[in-house]
């Protein structure tokens, strides 16, 4: 190994073999709307997403920051918006975005890509635009920096 370049710390060899291999994937298949920003940062990528046409966010953009932990694909990646974030009722002030696949519901056999689709498809099926009506609770508790791998989220709202 040259001196020039790190190693990923934190990520197992099972996560980087994996990530690598989604980046190529990325690369040969990006997914429609979105826009990886290429970094040497394997273990946080931070990805353009622009709303889809015909949607309350058609030509918007917004970025994601997407951390991925030491044993990814067996624990999900942090998903969070960073700011300005989409004003939506499942996305809080601060970014952080109420979707189960991110937490109870994620499975190794998702990638990026499929992340991205649920949350361009959660905002494209948005007809309102506005925070979730316990923001500025939510966001209050979350000041120190708190991730949102750390809430408790309650989904209850099968339509968006």
């Amino acid at each position: 190994m040259s001196s020039t370049s790190t190693p990923n710390r934190g990520l197992t060899k099972i996560a980087t073999n994996r990530l690598q291999k989604e980046l190529v994937e990325w690369q040969v298949n990006p997914p429609a709307g979105f826009k990886h920003k290429v970094t040497d940062n394997l273990q946080r990528w931070i990805i353009e997403v622009t709303g889809a046409p015909g949607t309350l966010y058609a030509n918007e953009t917004y970025q994601l920051q997407v951390d991925f932990p030491e044993h990814y694909p067996m624990e999900a990646p942090q998903v969070i918006f960073l700011q300005p974030s989409p004003l939506h009722a499942h996305i809080y002030s601060n970014g952080h975005i109420c979707l189960d696949i991110l937490y109870d519901s994620w499975s190794p056999a998702m990638t990026v890509s499929s992340v991205c689709m649920s949350i361009l498809s959660m905002l494209s099926s948005s007809t309102v635009k506005e925070r979730p009506p316990d923001n500025d609770r939510y966001v209050k508790n979350c000041r120190n920096g708190r991730s949102p791998k750390e809430t408790r989220w309650w989904f209850h709202d099968d339509k968006v």
